[in-house]
């Protein structure tokens, strides 16, 4: 057996192992997984791009906020009263940038009311690890759940420092949001926060030596503002 092949194999035991054993959400819907086709290849263009982004964020958020909790209200109709539903939570969205501002319009578009920080972090191209460059949260936590947007989970390492900066902060309700994930780094951000969920669209099989997942999408960032 070739080191490809070896490679393969075991990035898909480790990644059924993690399903098993963490709260890792991939979605098989379908208008998901044609928009994701279309996200890949290659000779799509940056404003598709950005718009299937935005798309697929959409249809994520529905998913990822099916266990929200709810109050009960009292609303006027034009033929007496009904019972309704309002959310309990205040929510924020946290992207990651830059990659991580085309999936804000679509989450907006289901949650309006949500509020929305940025947090910045670059990847060392030397060590593969995150370095912060930019916080933009308010002094103190104004809402009970975070959803972190970030479309590639590749290494993990952005998504563990997003957690640890949100939960420092002193929010501990907290989801990831993401398009396509690679399984070290689901396992990276699993293990070190398991207490967070793991939203996804796609499963691919691994990292290459220089941090990208394979087959993957290329650099989500450039092809969304059509940087490449």
């Amino acid at each position: 057996m070739n080191n490809s092949r070896r490679r393969t194999l075991q990035a898909q035991d480790l990644l059924l192992l993690i399903i098993l054993m963490a709260q890792v959400h991939v979605s098989k819907h379908p208008l998901l997984q044609h928009k994701l086709a279309l996200l890949r290849d290659t000779e799509t263009k940056h404003r598709q791009f950005r718009e299937l982004v935005g798309e697929m964020a959409k249809l994520l958020c529905y998913e990822a906020t099916a266990d929200l909790e709810l109050d009960g209200l009292t609303v006027n109709t034009p033929m007496g009263q009904a019972q309704g539903h309002r959310l309990k939570q205040e929510i924020g969205l946290v992207p990651i940038l830059r990659a991580g501002l085309g999936m804000v319009a679509g989450m907006l578009e289901m949650i309006p009311g949500a509020q929305v920080w940025h947090l910045g972090f670059y990847r060392d191209e030397r060590t593969l690890r995150p370095v912060q460059y930019y916080n933009k949260l308010p002094v103190e936590p104004t809402v009970q759940l975070c959803l972190i947007l970030d479309p590639m989970l590749a290494t993990g390492g952005s998504a563990v420092a997003a957690v640890d900066v949100l939960k420092n902060w002193g929010v501990h309700h907290i989801k990831y949001v993401g398009l396509i994930g690679a399984p070290e780094g689901i396992d990276k951000l699993s293990t070190v926060h398991p207490d967070v969920p793991i939203h996804l669209a796609a499963v691919d099989d691994h990292l290459n030596e220089i941090g990208f997942i394979v087959p993957g999408l290329g650099d989500a960032g450039d092809r969304q503002f059509g940087t490449a």
